[in-house]
């Protein structure tokens, strides 16, 4: 059977079984039978392959790619005759091919002595961007020869016209409000987790989109008002929370975006969205690569009495008034020169944050690559001709003020920005450009990394990224033929690329299913790193780590750089004593909490970076904090630490890296011992004085502080979903913290304890209260399912070479077995302990699920709707987060424990302690050599 032959049947299926168009092509040989079918004019399948490679076809650097900018040459040079493709038909499809076999096409013919298809060629060269050292050695070659076209191709690059001789933004945007959801909409709604597998395959995974009736209302809405884009709405919330996930903004440009090309099938690009309380950080990041408008409507407001203070409800939450409506159907207009949202003639809201001119120039540009691809090819053709670069691109905003110290984040953006004309500190709200030294792709998003990286035609990773990683934890769970079908494919395309993958293309190592952020934080060596990682929880308790859509992951992988501003800091420190029967779990709970009352209501988290100073606590407990920080809404997190603690920590990292060669993890590029060698050389400077561990200046200024109250915390403290809420924008937001207390006798269904925020201590914990137990009981009885994913393998092995993993096997109902994987998700629960694969398992949602309805106590950071647990049509899930212990105990009884039993249950077990600072970590704001300030009463 040919392989066009089988293309037709998975056409047929498709149609049939999904309802959906023929899936783009990527394959050389598929694509390659098709040419040779278009060459035969008498061929009886020849129009339907004319459209096949002329819409069908997937650009960038595709193996598919390549044959097409082959074939499309030997049109242009007339070695092919196709009727319908002309020579000036073939430039028009060069241009829409964004780079690789096709710049390579264009150079060919450009710099050839045809001078019949040079010019035309130079023409089309002049509007891309996306071109690489090879393509730009190639032209700074051929100029120094003396050829003319060359020269005129980096003028035009020199003088940025790919960008300036594009079309300015329209003035005004007419827009149709659909409200997608009440409250914090989460990026689950938009492109679930359970569907993960499907987000390469983009008109299938936009199926998936909130539901089928809202994708219809979408479509109605538009054949309504042909002449608005509908805006997406969460109404009374934060849009996008959760996770940046490209694959959600993707499926909103789908239905209410437009196409990016016609000659690319399916990718869509500058949806409008919009929250009463904007757009969730990370989330805007991702609207950006596509060039779309994210609006902060603020049209609910909080109620004031008329003394000016907030009304309040029975909770004492604040009580919102609208201040306009944006119901389903509302039109509205956004004028993009004066930045506000009209209704009518009427003014509504000023939205300037969404037209900053950098966020302009994404939208000009049809997204955020061309504008980073565009400044790079600029400055590297101004620097070959000799000329000074023109002001083209809106100048990048430096924010410097006089007397006043550096925050932790601004220090470290300061010492890894790039192209920064200013000659003094910049601070917060500075645009800046930073070299990026670790990037992680994870398993669910990887593959639309790649995707990315195949259409901005990168090949392979930038030699300035110290460390790169592909994880394999979020299809730890089970092994299913949907893993098997797009994992592998996934680990061969990033270890080619460059990477240290999970799971080795040829075999030879064992699959590392380690919970990525867990394996970022160990490959992070030095605190002044910056981190992208495609997931929300890539939170390092070293350096500072920002989650990323799968765009900006490979645009990192690409460029080894990143730009946004710096972002504003929350101090948060500590005071009093943290109880022996406490978890540090309920002290990062209770952060929440404290700062929520502090600021009577007000999240001063959200969008900013928190800068915790946590002292003495290594970077594996820290991660406990930092990994809650995206609950927080938080852009960000660093902890600061003193120097003991941060050289024990990069010792603990330099052990794992160490494991990871000794495994056989290492590539050719000797990647795991470069990260060795520049934590030996971090471990240096900071015993010998030259440069100590990071900490903020005295002078610094944040933009709010935070004191946390140990004394208190004297209950365990959970965070709730509170699904029951009358108000529903009140549901599902990580900021209902209540006490164990509150939970009286309520029934646990299962328990969960694993993903990224649990540690090796917390595995000792569960031996530790299973030998109590089984000494004060005789036997343990387990009255509800506990469900127990250790984060990493080291952990498993150094559990089994202390001793504490033979009490969890002696418990366990099942244990995992990497020779036999589980290749269908458990549906149903027995009450017995489950040891399952390192991983993410019940946090992710898209493999293990507990059962409908159930009510779960879970040590996870999702409290989403449907992420952990799905509804019923009598119950609705509830995923509550704890500490280990609570958890544990929770599982035993088949119910929440009172504070005694809790109490008795932990009695002489090494929860995590936790002790306040004695001394203020920071450094004297002086041109001199920075030293620490001393002793600062810390209660």
């Amino acid at each position: 059977m040919s392989l066009y032959t089988e293309y037709m049947d998975e056409i047929q299926n498709r149609k049939q079984e999904l309802g959906l168009n023929p899936k783009p092509i990527d394959s050389a040989d598929l694509l390659s039978e098709i040419i040779g079918q278009i060459k035969d004019t008498g061929h009886a399948h020849r129009e339907d392959s004319l459209n096949f490679f002329i819409y069908n076809t997937l650009p960038g650097t595709t193996s598919a790619a390549g044959v097409k900018a082959k074939f499309l040459k030997e049109i242009i040079l007339g070695e092919s005759v196709v009727e319908e493709i002309t020579s000036t038909f073939a430039f028009e499809l060069l241009s829409h091919m964004k780079g690789g076999p096709s710049i390579e096409v264009l150079l060919d013919l450009a710099l050839s002595d045809n001078a019949a298809v040079s010019a035309p060629a130079a023409d089309v060269l002049k509007t891309q961007v996306f071109l690489y050292e090879a393509d730009t050695e190639r032209l700074e070659v051929a100029f120094k020869a003396g050829n003319a076209i060359a020269k005129d191709i980096l003028e035009s690059y020199a003088q940025a016209e790919f960008f300036t001789k594009l079309p300015e933004i329209e003035e005004k945007v007419d827009v149709v409000t659909y409200i997608a959801g009440e409250g914090d909409i989460s990026t689950d709604l938009l492109s679930p987790g359970n569907q993960a597998h499907s987000r390469a395959d983009r008109e299938l995974h936009g199926k998936c989109m909130i539901t089928p009736e809202a994708q219809q209302e979408i479509v109605e809405l538009q054949k309504k008002h042909p002449n608005a884009k509908v805006m997406l709405i969460a109404e009374k919330g934060t849009m996008g929370v959760g996770s940046s996930r490209m694959s959600g903004v993707n499926n909103v440009a789908l239905w209410a975006g437009k196409q990016a090309s016609p000659y690319v099938p399916f990718i869509n690009i500058a949806p409008v969205v919009a929250g009463t309380n904007g757009i969730s950080p990370i989330f805007l990041t991702t609207v950006g690569v596509t060039g779309g408008i994210g609006l902060d409507l603020q049209n609910w407001v909080k109620k004031t009495d008329e003394n000016g203070n907030n009304v309040t409800d029975a909770n004492g939450d604040p009580v919102l008034e609208e201040a306009y409506s944006v119901a389903t159907g509302t039109v509205l207009t956004i004028d993009t020169k004066e930045k506000k949202l009209y209704n009518g003639d009427k003014e509504l809201v000023d939205v300037s944050s969404a037209f900053t001119p950098q966020k302009v120039e994404f939208m000009k540009a049809g997204g955020s690559y061309a504008v980073v691809f565009g400044k790079k090819l600029q400055t590297f053709a101004a620097e070959t001709l000799g000329v000074e670069a023109p002001a083209v691109y809106a100048a990048s905003k430096e924010i410097s003020h006089e007397n006043q110290g550096l925050t932790a984040v601004e220090k470290i953006f300061n010492n890894n920005s790039v192209g920064v004309a200013s000659e003094t500190a910049l601070h917060a709200g500075s645009d800046v450009r930073v070299k990026v030294n670790i990037v992680g792709s994870q398993d669910t998003t990887g593959p639309m990394t790649s995707q990315e990286l195949e259409a901005m035609a990168a090949s392979v990773i930038s030699p300035i990224v110290d460390g790169a990683y592909q994880s394999g934890c979020h299809t730890a769970s089970v092994w299913d033929s949907k893993a098997q079908a797009n994992i592998p494919k996934l680990m061969a395309f990033m270890n080619k690329f460059g990477l240290i993958t999970a799971r080795d293309p040829k075999g030879v190592y064992h699959s590392m299913t380690d919970v990525i952020h867990k394996v970022l934080n160990d490959i992070t060596i030095d605190d002044r790193a910056i981190i992208i990682g495609g997931d929300s929880h890539t939170r390092m308790s070293k350096g500072v780590a920002f989650g990323a859509d799968s765009g900006t992951v490979a645009l990192a992988l690409a460029t080894g750089e990143a730009a946004m501003p710096i972002p504003e800091s929350v101090k948060v420190t500590f005071k009093g004593s943290m109880k022996g029967h406490m978890d540090f779990r309920d002290v990062v709970h209770s952060t929440q909490a404290q700062m929520l009352k502090q600021f009577s209501g007000e999240n001063v988290f959200q969008g900013r970076v928190i800068e915790v100073h946590i002292g003495t606590l290594m970077a594996d407990q820290a991660f406990t904090f930092t990994d809650w920080t995206a609950e927080m809404k938080a852009k960000a997190s660093i902890c600061i630490s003193n120097d003991e603690t941060l050289i024990k920590s990069i010792e603990l990292a330099k052990s794992r890296i160490q494991i990871m060669i000794n495994k056989g993890m290492e590539n050719e590029a000797k990647t795991l011992q470069g990260l060795i060698d520049l934590a030996g050389k971090r471990i240096e400077e900071i015993n010998s004085g030259t440069n100590p561990a990071l900490a903020p200046d005295d002078a610094a200024k944040y933009y709010a502080e935070v004191v946390v109250d140990l004394d208190l915390i004297n209950e365990p403290m959970i965070a709730d979903p509170d699904v029951n809420n009358e108000d529903v924008s009140k549901r599902y937001t990580h900021d209902v913290i209540r006490p164990v207390s509150f939970y009286n006798d309520k029934p646990v269904d299962l328990g969960f304890v694993g993903s990224c925020m649990v540690h090796k201590g917390d595995m000792k914990i569960i031996a530790q209260m299973l030998r109590n137990l089984e000494a004060k009981n005789g036997a343990i009885t387990f009255n509800a399912p506990l469900v127990v994913a250790p984060p990493t393998y080291n952990i498993v092995d150094e559990l089994k070479a202390e001793g504490d993993w033979d009490i969890l096997a002696k418990y366990a109902g099942f244990e995992f077995d990497d020779e036999k994987p589980k290749t269908a998700a458990r549906t149903k629960y027995e009450n017995i302990m489950y040891l399952e694969r390192p991983g993410c398992n019940l946090c992710m949602g898209n493999q293990e699920k507990a059962e409908p309805g159930d009510t779960v106590i879970a040590t996870s950071t999702r409290l989403f709707q449907g992420r952990v647990v799905a509804d019923t049509s009598e119950k609705k899930g509830e995923s509550l987060l704890g500490s280990t212990p609570l958890v544990v105990l929770s599982t035993v009884l088949g119910r929440f424990p009172t504070i005694e039993e809790y109490t008795a249950a932990v009695d002489g077990i090494d929860l995590t302690a936790f002790t306040p600072l004695e001394e203020e970590l920071t450094t004297k704001f002086s041109a001199e050599k920075a030293v620490p300030v001393k002793v600062v009463d810390a209660n």
